[in-house]
């Protein structure tokens, strides 16, 4: 949401403006939060920032959310943010109260989530001399930040926080910190709005160079086997129709990162599934033996292409991105093209359309017989665990038939995220959250607290393990105070299950330390729950609810759909024998891709 005032001047926010006024500088905060359009903010007081939590109770535009955690408000800020477009916003004190922001700040700059944290820091005058609740939050977060703030002025304010909006939103979406001394927010200052920005030299390139562009569409005019890689930066572009458009015109296959998850319809016929360690055998095969990647928004991370340098071998590369530092950081770009998505795409299909009006269009025929035969021969699937449990993935894609495309579905991380972008059917850019990069175990549950602020009207399912759950739930609380409805699945197979399968393909089943006892002991005999789901779910305001029998899924899904006047969790307890396939294991080439173990594809059976 960015408007201009004048050429060079671009102003996040509604584009109002505000007479001058005197005001203290935590009034400063709050009239600039307004005038930014911001509606929702996560937070908890304390010390350093409790002056600017006093005019926080006068606003009527700003809904502030009283979190349990400060990583709580730093993670509902991301699901807001990832969920809506928007920017998200999280207040924290200084000290513990800020370090407890720096997972939810790492987090959101690996996956490029807009996001604006506001820390109290202590007085100016005491700054250096270890004074009670100080850390240097600005020199621990500039490493895993876009940008970061140390206010000492309180007349500084205003323009800092435009700059900081402005700064999240635009180019390669991050999170930026605006620390504040506690003496900067109790002193005076004049408001007013809109203030001057200073951001000289930043200048983020929207436009495609058009050579680039053309030198794009005579490879793709060229190509016998092309693929579209799309990342994560579609879905920050906005790119999403555009990017439909392009992908019709070519007729070539696509791959969608775990990042892009709904950037193109899983069920649109050229969508052959998502790449990487967990990808499915087509997408993975797609980039291996592909001769041409057309990377729109992707970022050659370790998790897809496996070994770097056996990763699709015969390619040459098209590589467009916001970021210019992306571009050949891990594989050759043999056309680079740095600018917004939203603009480059339109740019290239036009560009391809001409080269196909003037010259015979490649038959991708061949390609997509080879392609096709692998979708069909290894579609994803998953075998009844032989110890009579629930198979989790049954559980996923029972949840993705009863809630639709319209919901939106956050995970944790481990098995249950990779099952979760494999058995949900994604149809739409903002429906799956997850934390891609960093790989946060308790993100769940409070990014999809902020989703379903962001969403009211949409239903909003935490994909949860019973790991990841008892790191953040604790903000089942705030959810039920503030009659935040999320539905929360754990997928509950009493241990930390994507270490534990680690331990069973490559530790030789010497289960270290990866036993939760939440349902089942080592044995397989029933033990005490410690915690019981149900209880837990009951203490803290919620509808606790537990499915042990393949017959209860539906109806236990269905009467969880049924509450939306408080949160839900249930205790889908699963078998903890249940593994993640297909797998590429760490170091090895994608073509050594497992569909189980010890099984690989017959790549000569395509041929």
């Amino acid at each position: 949401m960015l408007t201009t005032t004048t050429a060079d001047h671009r102003l996040y926010g509604p584009g109002g403006s505000a007479a001058p006024e005197t005001v203290t500088g935590s009034q400063a905060i709050i009239r600039s939060l307004e005038e930014l359009g911001v509606t929702d903010v996560f937070g908890i007081p304390g010390g350093a920032i409790l002056p600017t939590y006093d005019p926080l109770m006068d606003s009527e535009k700003l809904n502030h959310i009283l979190v349990r955690h400060e990583q709580g408000a730093g993670h509902a800020a991301q699901g807001y943010a990832m969920a809506t477009g928007e920017v998200g916003v999280c207040f924290a004190t200084s000290g513990p109260g800020a370090t407890n922001l720096v997972t939810p700040l790492a987090d959101a700059h690996m996956d490029s989530v807009p996001m604006v944290a506001i820390t109290g820091q202590v007085n100016a005058s005491v700054i250096g001399t270890d004074a009670f609740q100080e850390a240097d939050i600005v020199g621990i977060a500039t490493p895993i930040t876009k940008h970061s703030y140390l206010v000492t002025d309180p007349d500084e304010i205003p323009q800092v926080m435009a700059e900081a909006f402005h700064i999240a939103s635009s180019g390669r979406p991050g999170p930026v910190l605006v620390d504040i001394t506690k003496s900067a927010q109790v002193a005076q200052t004049t408001f007013a709005w809109p203030p001057k920005m200073g951001l000289t030299g930043y200048k983020p390139v929207t436009r495609g160079h058009a050579r680039q562009v053309r030198e794009a569409a005579k490879l793709i005019a060229a190509s016998q086997r092309p693929v579209f890689y799309l990342g994560g930066g579609v879905i920050k572009a906005e790119a999403s129709a555009e990017f439909a458009e392009l992908a019709e015109s070519v007729g070539a296959p696509v791959v969608t990162t775990l990042m892009a998850r709904g950037a193109f319809p899983d069920s649109h016929p050229n969508n052959v599934g998502m790449p990487g360690m967990h990808g499915t055998v087509s997408a993975v095969a797609a980039l291996q033996q592909s001769d041409l990647l057309i990377t729109l928004g992707a970022r050659f991370d370790d998790r897809v292409t496996g070994q770097l340098d056996s990763f699709a071998p015969e390619a040459k590369v098209i590589h467009a991105d916001i970021d210019p530092a992306e571009i050949s950081k891990n594989r050759h770009a043999d056309v680079p093209i740095v600018g917004s998505l939203k603009e480059i795409i339109p740019e290239l299909k036009n560009a391809v359309e001409e080269i196909f009006a003037k010259h015979q269009r490649p038959d991708l025929g061949p390609w997509w017989q080879r392609l096709s035969r692998l979708v069909e021969t290894y579609p994803l699937g998953w075998t009844t665990p032989e110890d009579g449990a629930i198979a989790p993935q049954k559980v996923i894609q029972k949840i993705s038939q009863a809630s639709g495309p319209e919901a939106v579905y956050v995970a944790g991380v481990g098995q249950h995220q990779m099952w979760a972008a494999q058995f949900v059917e994604y149809e739409r850019p903002r429906q799956w959250l997850n934390s891609g990069g960093l790989g946060t175990m308790g993100y769940s549950v409070p990014a999809a607290m902020g989703a379903q602020v962001g969403n009211p009207d949409r239903t909003v399912w935490a994909i949860d393990g019973d790991g990841c759950f008892q790191m953040t739930n604790q903000e089942l609380a705030t959810c039920a105070i503030n009659n935040i409805p999320i539905k929360v699945a754990v997928i509950n197979n009493s241990s930390l299950g994507m270490v534990r399968q680690w331990q069973t393909l490559f530790y030789e089943s010497r289960y270290s330390n990866t036993d939760l006892n939440t349902s089942l002991n080592p044995s397989g005999e029933e033990v005490v729950r410690i915690p019981d789901f149900l209880k837990l779910a009951e203490a803290y305001g919620c509808v606790g609810l537990r499915c042990e029998r393949d017959e209860d899924i539906d109806s236990v899904i269905a009467q969880a759909l049924e509450i939306n006047d408080r949160p839900v969790v249930i205790d889908f307890v699963v078998s903890r024998d249940s593994m993640v396939w297909p797998m590429v294991p760490a170091g090895v080439s994608n073509s050594d891709i497992q569909v189980a173990r010890n099984m690989t594809p017959e790549w000569d059976e395509e041929e």
